[in-house]
């Protein structure tokens, strides 16, 4: 097992998603809580339930809240494909249909009664990356935590990606693609990293206050701490996967990831002595010498 393996084998992480999962079932369920695994899709699944549920209650819908009741420990099982990662989910919704949380501006895509599976071409694609990113030493973190994942809008090479996650719905992805798996494995390593971190921290108890900020140069702007943690985490990820895929990469799609490592090591290479202090808000040793780790890691390249 390689260093970044270990990195992202962190058993309190898999302890949470098992007592969520259980806890979100029962509460759904009205059973006690029952033995589960707390796989990677079971605990993503559980939050998409969950918040279906709380949305149904909200707005008086019996009907779809007795669904997510009732198929919380049974999903449909035609939302899921069998990959080399196991049974993962791919959705294609438009972005118009994106929902809106009043107390978030982040769009986001539910699972739900009338979910169907995406159409082959986006399930090929989504399968693709997970097979590149294990090439290259990410399939645990995308396994554990991309285990859904919302494709958007297909652009070109040449136009800004935009991809994001929620803390709400843990495991989900939402990524722009430009319709080839190299590319989209590097985005889901990214978002993946942000629910590893987001998970991270709930596992160890650990909350990161506002109080102080530091210059982003991803932003190109002041961030607080816990936004800054997370972009000297996901970016370093994403070099590190560029500097193993290019040289595997077809020339086009080599050429803009060596483009994006000259970019991002040249920005990481600013964060040095502002992430060593962002470090110290990471109260549990193990997983503050896991974060200094992979931006070494990327800093060497």
């Amino acid at each position: 097992m390689d260093e970044l393996a270990m990195v992202f084998r962190f058993d309190r992480i898999a302890d949470l998603h098992r007592t969520r999962t259980r806890s979100i079932r029962s509460v759904l369920s009205g059973a006690p809580e029952q033995t589960s695994d707390g796989t990677a899709l079971e605990y993503a699944l559980a939050h998409h339930f969950l918040e279906g549920a709380e949305l149904a209650a909200r707005g008086g819908d019996r009907d779809t809240l007795a669904w997510y009741r009732t198929y919380i420990t049974a999903p449909p099982p035609h939302w899921s494909v069998p990959t080399n990662l196991g049974p993962r989910i791919t959705q294609s919704p438009e972005p118009a249909t994106l929902r809106r949380s009043p107390i978030a501006e982040t769009p986001y895509h539910l699972l739900g009664p009338d979910t169907e599976s995406a159409p082959p071409s986006a399930l090929a694609l989504a399968t693709s990356a997970f097979d590149v990113a294990t090439e290259f030493g990410f399939g645990d973190l995308v396994a554990q935590h991309a285990p859904i994942v919302c494709l958007l809008i297909e652009r070109s090479l040449e136009d800004a990606l935009n991809s994001w996650t929620i803390t709400r719905l843990p495991g989900t992805v939402f990524l722009d693609h430009v319709g080839e798996p190299t590319i989209l494995a590097r985005d889901l390593i990214h978002e993946a990293g942000h629910n590893w971190l987001n998970d991270a921290l709930t596992a160890t108890g650990i909350t990161i206050d506002d109080e102080h900020s530091y210059h982003s140069p991803w932003k190109n702007t002041q961030r607080p701490t816990f936004g800054y943690l997370h972009s000297c985490w996901a970016f370093p990820l994403t070099m590190i996967f560029a500097a193993r895929a290019s040289a595997h990469a077809i020339e086009q799609v080599r050429t803009v990831l060596t483009a994006y490592l000259a970019q991002h090591r040249d920005k990481l290479a600013t964060t040095t002595h502002d992430h060593n202090q962002a470090l110290t808000a990471v109260t549990d040793p193990d997983l503050r010498e896991r974060l200094r780790a992979v931006r070494e890691m990327a800093r060497k390249l």
